[in-house]
């Protein structure tokens, strides 16, 4: 290690050597070359009397006993000089009195510029704030947050230049290339910290003068009062400056120097100054004929440039805009070309429907140790096996866990969470290869309630057929499916929810004649066969009857007769005698399929005498049958179901089924049955494009929106009353301490007020999800067009609106930042954060189909956002273990936002704390109460966007992957 040991040396003996060189001093061999005013190895010494002609000779301060840094107190300006260190002129005569005394004569550049007829022009000194080659300026710093920590005199003495060759002695009179800063404050006559800038560039409004520069950049003096010994260290504020570096004058003795980080602190004014003094000593004849140079006149109007920022901004909006318009001419060309392609609704495929040993079981529990379960595949459906022609309607009997909704429902193709095995065919008589359509409806009839029977069963039609089918053929084909259920009287009928719609306020339609519509929703899109669970359940008998001879009819078209099959629980006489064929079912097996009638009394008195029950003359067979399944012998099971023909001449026996010419085999866990050749039970693709699906969405919607107009009403309201509450609460906040924790109050109130508040949202998620999986498994539309809808008429009316009516109301009444820059920015947080809240609950209300988990998930999660939102706890107090959190916590960026976006406005704190009067800045308030970074709200906006973003990608992924049909 000693070749590095002498490396160290070396390093320190070379610094030795080259002093590092302070207050912009430049290295020059073993010495620094320094700005005007200041001598010394370093610089670091500021002058003492004497004028600025003087140059390197110029006397310096001088260090007392005791101290640790030079001081000018004891220094006398000559006459004619003045400013702290006595380097502004005073008097045209000083500046010439003072060149003849140093015996310097001007270079030759200089004699052409400066002289006349060979002789050197006489010098003037300029003492207004224009700078014409180089000037020097001393003012009193007066800021009251500046006064209240360091209360003392401070000064700042400033050297701008412009043309450093047209000075009297470049290098003594100025320092520096052209457009340069530099600037040292002396608190109690001791330099304390310097800066330096270039690029800079004047601005000229009559006597007034602005530079702007760039490159700033400063170090302060480590031990100096303001960086290390005084009451507070600021020395990590001040070797932080950075950026552009404005010096504006409005007039001859009141000056400002602006930074930010200095506006942040001390308020948007700055470093206030008073009591400038300026002193330039030039040649009369450079002011009289120099021109501007880089120096600009503003007297007749000021042109200001978009920023980066906005320009990106504008650019990032102007490509959303182009994507949207280009998605949108895309949407409009499908559409265009889809209503022209030439596709016919099929009539008539005459299908038979065949299934051969189908199986199904689900995972069940038969005991375990506490931490293991044991487990037992639980037989649902144990080799069942028929088959019902066209022209023919089917009941499936047997008691309550026979198996008869599963089995229904395996044959109309759904998602089952169990394993099922066995064979279901659809063989056409036309030898057709189109894919089955099979229409099924559910026990349970979920209707849009707020649409009248006629309007559901449009809106299925445009959605269900092929978009080629006009308009006009769509409504005459609902007229005469309302017709054939019976149905045409209550056209214009609210569907209701089973009797009342709105609590009592308009009366709906019965319980039967919603069994009707939710049939004709599937005959709209011409099924090739209809199965329906239990469809008279919760009925009365007329009603039941009705029901039952619709489906007779359907299933007896003379032009288009349809296989119908109906599980069917306990039907009456009349009902059970409209069926051609009966598959009584008992423990998920088949103990009879074949025809109906008195044909399976008679079938259990023929081979299963003294086995089953007798039948008695004159008894309901349906019931006789049920009493048969209800317990049957073990026996039972080891026969043949059937050993008759049926009126179509087929037989059917347990165990086997015909063969079929297209088959789908059921073989895989969920119930999904794998297609073989021609035999998908569901439709490959939606029938109408993307847009399509949109435009009848938002219809339905607005229609939805339009008639129930109490929610948009009761959110309008208390978004009213709140914002009159809020506004009152916080009326004219001042700009007292007191007041800023309010102003920051008012704001963490409208956060938390939007976070709960979207509880709704997850509600009316809740509510519409059974209609959406019925509409989906009818391949009505996609979930994302579904999804767009929703965004468009519950985020924008119910969410955005409201958080407008409340912010707007909260926001004047409170007397915040009064100019529209700063209120519109206050709105777009907010209406950021409401989206980014709404999709949160939409996401919840999509993940949990328990609708109680899901709200009391979004409502613990508003109070960790409150807990991380930065007002109840200090950011940086929270351990590390913990902090990261405030990552996941959209209402602290909110917040963050919202308090820098008031604090930006120019917002000063004017307090009196012990009688002692304190104007300090609101954004170093902000900052050491609740963390808040003052150059955050840019940032914040795009940390809400990804939330948004995010949450918009799970809630997608959700509704395709999980939302869907499964039984």
């Amino acid at each position: 290690m000693a070749w590095l040991a002498l490396l160290v040396l070396l390093v320190e003996l070379v610094n030795a050597q080259n002093p590092s060189c302070v207050n912009g001093g430049v290295q020059n061999g073993s010495s620094c070359s320094c700005p005007t005013g200041f001598g010394g190895p370093t610089c670091a010494m500021p002058a003492c009397g004497g004028n600025i002609f003087q140059g390197s000779t110029r006397a310096l301060g001088t260090t007392p006993s005791g101290a640790s840094f030079a001081n000018i107190s004891s220094c006398a300006c000559e006459s004619g000089w003045g400013g702290e260190g006595c380097n502004v002129c005073s008097a045209p005569a000083a500046c010439q009195s003072a060149f003849t005394a140093s015996g310097r004569a001007p270079t030759t550049n200089q004699t052409v510029a400066n002289s006349v007829s060979g002789q050197n022009e006489t010098l003037t000194c300029n003492s207004k704030p224009r700078v014409y080659a180089s000037s020097q300026m001393s003012c009193r710093v007066e800021n009251p947050t500046l006064q209240g920590i360091f209360p003392l005199k401070s000064y700042l003495n400033i050297m701008r230049t412009l043309h450093p060759e047209l000075s009297p002695i470049p290098g003594s009179t100025s320092f520096g290339a052209n457009g340069t800063v530099y600037a040292q404050l002396f608190y109690e006559n001791v330099e304390q910290f310097y800066c330096s800038a270039d690029s800079c560039v004047q601005t000229l409004n009559g006597d007034a003068s602005n530079w702007i520069c760039q490159n700033l950049a400063c170090s302060c003096f480590k031990g100096s009062t303001f960086c290390g010994s005084g009451p507070t260290d600021i020395s990590f504020a001040i070797n932080g400056l950075k950026g552009q570096l404005s010096i504006e004058c409005s007039n001859a003795t009141t000056c400002a120097f602006k930074q930010q980080d200095l506006n942040n602190v001390f308020g948007s004014g700055g470093l206030g100054m008073n009591g400038c003094s300026f002193g330039e000593c030039v040649a009369q004849r450079v002011i009289d004929t120099t021109s501007d140079g880089n120096s600009t006149d503003t007297t007749n109007g000021s042109h200001k440039e978009l920023s980066g920022g906005v320009i990106g901004g504008l650019a990032a909006v102007g490509a959303l805009v182009l994507i949207a318009l280009l998605a949108l001419c895309f949407g409009f060309v499908k559409q265009r070309s889809a209503r022209k392609a030439k596709i016919e609704v099929a009539e008539g495929n005459r299908i038979t429907v065949e299934w051969s040993d189908v199986s199904y079981s689900v995972l069940g529990t038969n005991g375990g140790s506490l931490f293991r379960r044991a487990t037992n595949d639980k037989v649902v459906l144990d080799s069942v096996s028929g088959a019902v022609l066209p022209g023919q309607m089917m009941a499936v009997l047997g008691p309550s866990g026979a198996g008869k909704t599963t089995l229904v429902e395996l044959l109309a193709g759904k998602a089952k969470s169990g394993t099922t095995s066995g064979r279901v065919s659809f063989p056409s008589g036309s030898n057709s290869t189109a894919i089955p359509r099979i229409g099924f409806v559910p026990q349970q009839d979920v209707l849009p309630p707020m649409l009248t029977v006629y309007e559901a069963l449009l809106f299925a039609a445009r959605l269900r057929l092929p978009e080629n089918v006009s308009d006009v053929d769509k409504r005459t084909r609902v007229e005469g499916i309302m017709e054939t259920l019976g149905i045409a009287a209550l056209r214009d009928v609210r569907i209701g929810w089973g009797g009342d719609v709105g609590g009592g306020k308009a009366r709906g339609i019965s319980g039967g004649e919603m069994r009707r519509v939710s049939i004709g929703l599937e005959l709209i899109a011409s099924p090739d066969v209809l199965i329906l669970d239990e469809p008279t359940s919760g009925l009365d008998s007329v009603s039941a009857s009705r029901v039952a001879s619709v489906l007779h009819s359907i299933a007896h078209d003379p032009e288009n007769p349809i296989p119908v099959i109906a599980s069917i629980h306990q039907p009456s006489s009349q009902l059970y005698q409209q069926f051609d064929s009966i598959l009584l079912m008992s423990h998920g097996r088949a103990l009879y399929c074949g025809p109906g009638g008195f044909a399976p009394s008679e079938y259990f008195a023929r081979e299963a005498s003294g086995i089953a029950p007798a039948y008695q003359q004159g008894y309901n067979v349906a019931d006789y049958l049920l009493e048969v399944a209800s317990d049957p012998p073990v026996a039972l099971f080891k026969i043949p179901t059937a050993n008759s023909s049926s009126d179509t001449g087929n037989d059917f026996k347990k165990g086997s089924a015909p063969t079929a010419s297209d088959d789908a085999t059921l073989n895989e866990k969920g119930g999904k049955p794998a297609a073989r050749g021609q035999t998908s039970a569901r439709p490959a693709s939606y029938a109408t494009t993307f847009l399509t699906q949109i435009q009848y969405l938002s219809g339905r919607e607005w229609k939805i929106l339009r008639r129930d107009k109490s929610l948009f009403i009761t959110h309008f309201a208390v978004a009213a009353v709140l914002g009159v509450f809020c506004g009152g609460l916080y009326f004219q906040t001042g700009v007292s301490i007191a007041g800023f924790q309010s102003r920051v109050g008012c704001l963490f109130f409208l956060g938390a007020l939007i976070a709960f508040s979207s509880l709704s949202a997850l509600y009316n998620i809740v509510l519409n999800r059974p209609l959406f999986l019925r509409e989906r498994s009818g391949a009505y539309y996609s979930p994302t067009a579904w999804l767009l809808s929703r965004v468009i008429f519950d985020v924008i009316p119910l969410r955005i609106v409201p958080t407008i009516v409340v912010a707007t109301i909260t926001y004047w009444m409170a007397g915040l930042a009064h100019d529209a820059a700063h209120y519109f920015k206050f709105l777009f947080i907010l209406v950021l954060f409401t989206l980014a809240m709404t999709l949160y609950n939409f996401l919840l209300g999509t993940f949990f189909h328990n609708g109680g988990i899901a709200i009391l998930l979004s409502a613990l999660s508003a109070l960790y956002q409150m807990t991380f939102a930065g007002f109840f706890v200090h950011l940086e107090s929270i351990p590390p273990v913990l902090r990261w959190l405030q990552w996941l916590c959209p209402l602290k960026f909110t917040l963050e936002a919202l308090a820098v976006n008031e604090v930006g406005s120019g917002l000063m704190i004017e307090d009196t704390l012990s009688g002692v009067p304190v104007n300090v800045s609101a954004s170093l308030i902000m900052n050491l109460l609740f963390g808040f970074g003052s150059n955050n709200y840019y940032r914040d906006v795009l940390v809400l966007f990804a939330f948004i973003a995010g949450f918009a990608v799970a809630v997608i992924g959700t509704v395709w992957w999980k939302v869907r049909e499964r039984r």
